[in-house]
C-alpha cells in the first residue's frame, strides 16, 4: 500500500444480541432491542476501541433499534453522536415476523414455498446486488466524513456479508450457516484515497478475549 496515499478504514460492525424469546425473523421490523447481553457485548467491544486506541471519528448506524443501541456506547466514548443512514437497514425479507422452519415453522405452509425459488437472487427478499449498493454508497458517505482517520459503521450480518463477498470477488448467493459475521464482530474495509485495498474480519470472542488477558 503506498505511504503517500490517503488511508481511511471503515470499520463494519454487526450489532449485538437481540432480545427474541418468541424466535422470529424480525428483520426490519421495529421494536427489537439488545438483550442484556447484547448491551453487554457493545459495552465490551465500545472498551475494546477505546483501550485500542482507534482513530475513530464517526459513527454511523442502520436505524433499526438494536444497531442504534450498539452504537451508542461507542460513540459516547469516543465523545461523538450517532448518525444514522437507512442504506445500512437490514435487508428485506418477506418472512418478517415469522418463524423459519418446515415444522411449525413457516414453511409448514405451503404458500410460502414459492419464495424459496430462486436462491441466487434471493426471491424471498431484497437482491443480493441491490444490498451491496446501497451498504458501498453508505460506506463511501462515511469513509468522506473522516478521510484519513476511521469510522465505526453499525449493519446486520446478511448486508455485511454479502458486501465483504462482492468486494473479495466471491459469489453472492451462499449457505447461510457459512457466514463469517458473528454479533458484535467486526469486517474492517481499508480505503486508499477511494479505492478498496483490504478486507479484514475481527470475530467477537477474539475481540472480547482480548479485553480478558
Amino acid at each position: 500500500m503506498s505511504s503517500d496515499r490517503e488511508i481511511t478504514t471503515v470499520h463494519l460492525l454487526r450489532h449485538g444480541e437481540v432480545q427474541n424469546p418468541t424466535g422470529v425473523l424480525y428483520g426490519r421490523l421495529p421494536g427489537y432491542h439488545l438483550s442484556e447481553l447484547g448491551r453487554k457485548m457493545a459495552d465490551r467491544i465500545a472498551e475494546h476501541l477505546r483501550t485500542t486506541e482507534r482513530n475513530i471519528k464517526a459513527v454511523v448506524s442502520s436505524p433499526l433499534e438494536r444497531a442504534v443501541e450498539t452504537a451508542q456506547p461507542i460513540a459516547a466514548g469516543f465523545g461523538l453522536e450517532v448518525r444514522t443512514d437507512p442504506r445500512l437497514i437490514e435487508a428485506e425479507n418477506v418472512f418478517e415476523g415469522l418463524t423459519f422452519g418446515v415444522g411449525d415453522g413457516s414453511l409448514r405452509k405451503l404458500s410460502h414455498w414459492r419464495y424459496l425459488r430462486n436462491p441466487f437472487r434471493p426471491s424471498w427478499g431484497e437482491p443480493y446486488r441491490n444490498q451491496v449498493g446501497r451498504m458501498l454508497a453508505a460506506m463511501a458517505d462515511a469513509r468522506d466524513q473522516v478521510r484519513g482517520a476511521e469510522v465505526l459503521v453499525v449493519s446486520h450480518q446478511l448486508p455485511i456479508w454479502v458486501t465483504r463477498c462482492h468486494i473479495e470477488g466471491r459469489r453472492l448467493w451462499h449457505d447461510p450457516r457459512n457466514r463469517q459475521c458473528t454479533l458484535a464482530s467486526l469486517t474492517s474495509v481499508t480505503y486508499a484515497d477511494n479505492e478498496i485495498e483490504a478486507v479484514s474480519y475481527t470475530d467477537r470472542d477474539t475481540l472480547l478475549y482480548a479485553l480478558a488477558i
